[in-house]
């Protein structure tokens, strides 16, 4: 297909993609004539992806360069090229944090890492991010965020593997499953926002009733608890 069908089939605007190309975010099309190139499925592909990283993903140009390097690097095996794009999409929020998080934050880190069993976990600068969130946490309030935490994790389990079977949807097609867990990620992250806000909206007027009369009666802090979210910490008494 010609630039203008590209643009056409994408949406994108034919300046966009000829800034694209320019920054290297798009690869070449194959020239046919001078100032003329075709390109195929694969340019639909990429320039979905680039739009999706700097869209929702609001990241940086130079941010979504180095996600399009480690896409084009065929040199990789797919699952350490997924395992690499994880590391370089930055999750909302967590940008410029655990750059020299505490000591008391990586050990409560890596105590919900040893509980959960994750073996593949030490290398991730996931795990620094993760840290510099809780000595925000620390720093707004005096809640212990262990608790809430663990919750998150097995919340983040069944979501993790959801992500997964969407990836194995399109096994064996490689761009298919990077691009999948690339878009499926980033949109993912937008989408469990929404859903979690939508859920708190639920949950909280199932617990804190709003009363015909009178004040609020406050649930006690173990009622409706959800042991599947809190789930009892090995070497726990309870």
């Amino acid at each position: 297909m010609r630039m203008g069908e590209l643009s056409s089939t994408t949406g994108v605007p034919v300046a966009t993609i000829k800034f694209y190309l320019r920054e290297g975010l798009l690869p070449a099309g194959t020239a046919t004539a001078r100032n003329q190139a075709d390109y195929t499925d694969e340019h639909v592909r990429r320039l979905r992806l680039v739009r999706a990283l700097l869209g929702v993903g609001g990241m940086s140009l130079a941010e979504v360069r180095e996600v399009v390097d480690v896409v084009q690097d065929r040199s990789r095996p797919v699952l350490e090229m997924l395992g690499t794009m994880q590391t370089h999409l930055v999750a909302p929020g967590s940008a410029g944090v655990g750059t020299d998080p505490s000591a008391a934050a990586l050990e409560t880190v890596d105590r919900l890492a040893a509980e959960k069993d994750w073996t593949d976990y030490p290398g991730d600068p996931n795990r620094l991010r993760l840290a510099g969130l809780l000595d925000t946490w620390s720093q707004l309030t005096d809640r212990d965020p262990a608790v809430l935490l663990r919750g998150y994790a097995a919340a983040a389990e069944l979501v993790a593997e959801a992500d997964q079977e969407l990836v194995r949807s399109v096994v064996p097609e490689r761009d298919a499953m990077v691009d999948t867990a690339v878009v499926g990620t980033v949109l993912g992250d937008a989408m469990f926002a929404v859903l979690r806000r939508i859920a708190q909206v639920q949950v909280f007027a199932k617990h804190f009733p709003r009363p015909e009369t009178g004040p609020d009666t406050l649930p006690s802090p173990e009622e409706g608890r959800d042991e599947r979210l809190h789930p009892v910490p090995p070497g726990s008494d309870r």
